[in-house]
């Protein structure tokens, strides 16, 4: 069980997944995270070996931005992946990514946003309409109406 929760920098991946991981655990959930910047090199190759040989009995969130189609048809290749795409306007982003402790290139965030390619995701989350906890509540929702969590527990 593997939910990817993707999107352009500064739109609130890292966050959310952080906050869904922390409501699963509460739930006493076995979760794994994988984040893309954890990887310098080759990162959607070594992000993919991660989860590949991640613990088959705990759902694993991956965070990463995904914006190319290779990327993410990789990861559709694995066993029982859904997609997240967390989005909010290019201005929220810019202005996320300036109050990051370790913001990233500007124009980074420009060209991740203009070519993103279109995505099949099973959930859509736009950060300027809703929360963390919002968004939190929707994907712990969808795991439970995938049978990926005991909605009886926590």
């Amino acid at each position: 069980m593997i939910l990817v929760v993707c999107g352009p920098p500064g739109a609130g991946k890292t966050t959310i997944t952080d906050r869904v991981r922390q409501r699963l655990t509460q739930r006493d959930v076995a979760v794994a995270v994988h984040r893309s910047d954890d990887f310098s090199s080759r990162t959607y190759e070594q992000l993919s070996a991660a989860v590949a040989d991640g613990p088959e009995d705990a759902i694993q969130l991956v965070d990463g931005t995904f914006y190319r189609r290779e990327w993410q048809t990789q990861f559709r290749t694995l066993n029982d992946v859904r997609f997240a795409h967390v989005t909010a306007t290019l201005e929220t982003c810019l202005d996320r990514n300036r109050s990051r402790a370790e913001p990233i290139d500007e124009q980074g965030v420009h060209v991740i946003y203009r070519e993103f390619d279109e995505l099949d995701a099973a959930i859509e989350i736009d950060t300027d309409d809703c929360s963390v906890g919002e968004a939190a509540d929707r994907i712990v929702a969808a795991l439970s109406a995938w049978s990926w969590i005991d909605t009886a527990r926590g």
